[in-house]
């Protein structure tokens, strides 16, 4: 593929900040647009110049890299404002996909619009979306909830809060912990339909599919290599009993007082906060 350099000259390159997506994978799902920006803009922020290289490299760019991770941000960031002050053209990209989406990046574009500059959106590539659009489960609303903690008490507890959303839930997790966060989804979220992509995009591409609990015990699934994209079908909406409401305030009670755990439950379970407050006083032995 020979990309078409320079663009036409009626596309010049406006001043301004570009969040430009990068292939999550195939280096042929860049974008032209992507490319134009890449060959015009005066400066590339990347999360790891070397990986941003080797993409500049494909396209026969040579172009002034700047690391912008959680480490570089606070030390670039005056400098990158200092350079859209003056009306340089400055490229933000991360390593794959989308650049702001379990990203560094959102503070700069936030300073960047606070001091007037422009952002401009350059769209493609993003993992989240290809794996939603391949788990054959509800797409007209989802959340993602990018990567759940580490340890898992710290985990069932944030998939609790999530558990009542009637919206497919898309998260990020590392092969190490693939089995254990899919082993507490089971747990928290029963027996939902799932998906676990992996490699999308590149050679072995794989989406396995079935019930939480399968996915937990399928031994392909393993501390697998590759970046994954969890995929959770909504849970189905069914009365909440007294048993339910007492064991959701009984945890709620754990992190929180009477009146706050009422209220998170009601919201949760779509009860009556008085109701609950009356209850969780009870069990809190308080007349």
């Amino acid at each position: 593929m020979v990309p078409i350099y320079p663009p036409p000259k009626d596309q010049e390159l406006a001043p301004g900040l570009y969040i430009v997506a990068t292939p999550i994978g195939n280096l042929r799902d860049i974008t032209l647009r992507a490319l134009d920006v890449l060959a015009q803009a005066d400066l590339v922020l990347a999360e790891d110049t070397r990986v941003t290289g080797k993409l500049l490299n494909a396209y026969g760019l040579k172009k002034p890299l700047e690391r912008y991770d959680e480490y570089a941000a606070e030390r670039v960031r005056p400098k990158v404002l200092a350079a859209l002050a003056s009306g340089g053209r400055v490229a933000l990209v991360s390593d794959a996909g989308t650049p702001l989406v379990s990203d560094p990046g959102y503070r700069l574009v936030g300073e960047a619009l606070e001091a007037g500059a422009q952002v401009w959106p350059i769209p493609g590539a993003s993992a989240l979306l290809a794996a939603l659009t391949v788990a054959g489960l509800p797409t007209d609303r989802f959340l993602f909830a990018g990567f759940p903690p580490p340890k898992s008490a710290a985990r069932i507890s944030f998939l609790s809060e999530l558990a009542p959303l009637r919206s497919t839930l898309i998260f990020y997790e590392g092969g190490s912990r693939l089995a254990d966060s899919l082993a507490d989804m089971a747990t928290v979220f029963g027996p939902r339909q799932a998906s676990v992509s992996r490699e999308l995009t590149k050679l072995y591409e794989t989406t396995l599919r079935g019930t939480l609990a399968e996915l937990a015990a399928d031994p392909r699934l393993d501390k697998p290599k590759g970046e994954i994209v969890i995929v959770v079908g909504p849970g189905e909406i069914v009365a909440s009993t007294e048993e339910d409401a007492d064991a959701a305030l009984t945890e709620a009670l754990t992190r929180m007082g009477p009146s706050e755990a009422a209220a998170q439950v009601a919201k949760a379970l779509g009860l009556e906060r008085k109701v609950l407050y009356k209850r969780a006083l009870a069990l809190k032995g308080v007349s």
